[in-house]
């Protein structure tokens, strides 16, 4: 089996190594290991595009991504893609990093569940989501050798059961603001786990407006 390319390696850095120890101490192991894997299934996915990338702020984006799912990172009425941007602009300004810097990660994982979008964006933004849609929903499996995809699940597992584990992450971490889910793809969590769940509807909003006509 091959070793992950050094060119999709974790930065051997301070600040990735700051952002490895808070994740660890903050995630639970399957979001952890969750979002090492959207790493490397992100920079692999840059270099077979020929994309010029920052490592340490791919880094950043895939680890934090999901931090909005956590207690404690979740807010009651954003959604948790920006709870989690919003940690992680925090946490990258509290290490020096630059505004413009911080506000691309904060892209990244604001629009990581926005089908259609990142793909035309910043590299950064665009392989966080890249990371994501390989690693959850295996839109580009086949684009991945053998060798790739076993390296990373070997470095970083997957659970025996992880389409339906984290499927319950994701709903665990928003079911308590299930009006988040308006108009994106995790209403489809809530629906699943609840079938009487009654999801926003974009035609019902126009029609009951205070607007006459």
């Amino acid at each position: 089996m091959h070793e992950i390319t050094e060119a999709a390696a974790i930065p051997d850095s301070k600040l990735a190594r700051a952002v490895t120890e808070y994740i660890r101490d903050t995630e639970t192991d399957l979001l952890f290991n969750h979002s090492s894997r959207v790493y490397h299934f992100g920079a692999l996915a840059g270099i077979r595009r020929g994309l010029k990338f920052d490592r340490e702020l791919l880094y950043a984006g895939a680890m934090f991504h999901d931090i909005g799912l956590m207690p404690g990172h979740g807010s009651k009425h954003e959604r948790f893609e920006v709870d989690g941007a919003h940690a992680a602009r925090d946490f990258l300004r509290s290490h020096g990093i630059s505004e413009a810097d911080a506000y691309t990660v904060w892209t990244a994982i604001a629009l990581h569940t926005t089908p259609g979008v990142p793909q035309h964006m910043h590299p950064v933004v665009a392989l966080v989501t890249a990371g994501v849609e390989m690693d959850v929903l295996g839109l580009t499996y086949k684009e991945y050798s053998d060798d790739e995809r076993e390296a990373v699940v070997k470095a970083f597992p997957r659970t025996p059961h992880f389409k339906e584990d984290i499927i319950q992450a994701f709903y665990d971490g928003i079911k308590q603001r299930p009006d988040t889910t308006f108009g994106n793809v995790k209403a489809d969590v809530i629906a699943d786990k609840e079938p009487h769940f009654h999801r926003g509807n974009f035609c019902s909003v126009i029609r009951n407006s205070h607007w006459h006509g």
